[in-house]
């Protein structure tokens, strides 16, 4: 049963966005092990709060962030 986390800075994605995480994980990993794991493959995504990981050195907020996706 595989176990998949994915950590975001907290704010950044929507709830409809996290499901969209979910949902392409969950098949990508169906995809190597096969359809019948898909009930019991699990993706969890968690939120660290902004100040409390680094990029590159810097403690991007938030909005840093979304600013980079934006372009």
């Amino acid at each position: 049963m595989p176990l998949v986390d994915i950590e975001v800075i907290e704010g950044v994605f929507d709830d409809e966005q996290k499901a969209k995480m979910i949902e392409k994980v969950t098949d990508a990993m169906v995809e190597v092990e096969g359809e019948n794991m898909r009930p019991v493959t699990w993706v969890r995504v968690k939120e660290v709060r902004s100040g409390h990981w680094g990029i590159g050195g810097n403690t991007p907020s938030a909005d840093d962030i979304k600013a980079m996706a934006a372009g």
